[in-house]
C-alpha cells in the first residue's frame, strides 16, 4: 500500500487513539539516524518474499499450538519471534516496534533474519535502548508520512503490518498463525487499548480484499 492510501487509515487511527502525527515523526527520526546494521530496501524484501509462500506469525494466545503449521517463508511479528525461535523456526523476516524479548530479535537479526523496526511515538526510549543493537539486515519503518530512509508498507499493530509488508514484497500466497482479533493475548497490559488495536488490525487486514488471509 502507498502512503497517498494509507494516509487516511492513518488519520481515523491518529483520531481514534489521540495519537500524535509529530510525536511520530520525531520518532521515525530518531530511528532513521540510529538503526545500525546494513541498511535495505523494499528490493531486500521482495527478493525474500516476491512469489513466495508466506506464513506471518502473530503474537495471539494459541500461537505456541499453532506455529508447528508455519510453512513457506517465515516472518514474525514482534514477540512471535521468541516463540518461533523456541520452536526451532528462524524466521527471514521480523517486524518489531521492539516489544517482547527483543534480545531475541537482535539475536536473529545477526543470525541473518532482516529485522523491520518501527517507530511510533511512544516507542522513543525502546528505540535509543535497542536500534543501534541490530547489525545484521535492517529497515526502518514508520506510520506517518516516510522521510530520509523510511519506508511504510501500511499496517497498525505489528502483525498487520507484517502482513502489508508481505503484500508490498509480493507474496503469493499469505498464511496467517496467531491471529486472533477477538481475545488479547494474556500477556497484554491494558486489554481494551489492545483489544481496539485488534479491531483496526481486522479493518486494515480486510481492506487488502485477500481471501488467502481467512479472517
Amino acid at each position: 500500500m502507498d502512503y497517498p492510501t494509507w494516509e487516511p487509515f492513518y488519520r481515523r487511527i491518529l483520531e481514534d487513539f489521540g495519537f500524535s502525527r509529530e510525536e511520530d515523526e520525531a520518532v521515525a527520526r530518531e530511528l532513521d539516524g540510529i538503526l545500525a546494521g546494513t541498511r535495505v530496501g523494499p528490493d531486500a524484501l521482495r527478493a525474500v518474499l516476491g512469489g513466495k509462500e508466506v506464513t506471518v506469525l502473530g503474537n495471539g494466545p494459541d500461537l505456541e499450538r499453532e506455529v508447528a503449521r508455519a510453512r513457506g517463508v517465515l516472518v514474525t511479528a514482534d514477540e512471535a519471534t521468541s516463540v518461533a525461535l523456541a520452536a526451532g523456526l528462524r524466521p527471514s523476516v521480523l517486524v518489531t516496534d521492539l516489544d517482547g524479548d527483543v534480545e531475541d530479535q537482535v539475536r536473529a537479526n545477526a543470525e541473518g533474519t532482516i529485522a523491520v523496526v518501527h517507530a511510533h511515538g511512544d516507542n522513543g526510549p525502546s528505540v535509543r535502548k535497542w536500534a543501534a543493537r541490530f547489525r545484521g539486515r535492517t529497515l526502518a519503518t514508520t506510520q506517518s508520512r516516510p522521510t530520509g530512509r523510511l519506508e511504510n508498507f501500511g499496517g497498525f499493530t505489528d502483525g498487520d503490518r507484517a502482513v502489508f509488508l508481505a503484500v508490498h514484497a509480493g507474496a503469493v500466497t499469505i498464511h496467517l498463525l496467531g491471529f486472533d482479533f477477538e481475545r488479547p493475548n494474556p500477556k497484554d497490559g491494558d486489554k481494551a487499548a489492545k483489544q481496539r488495536k485488534l479491531d483496526w488490525a481486522y479493518i486494515l487486514l480486510s481492506a487488502l480484499g485477500r481471501d488467502d488471509l481467512e479472517l
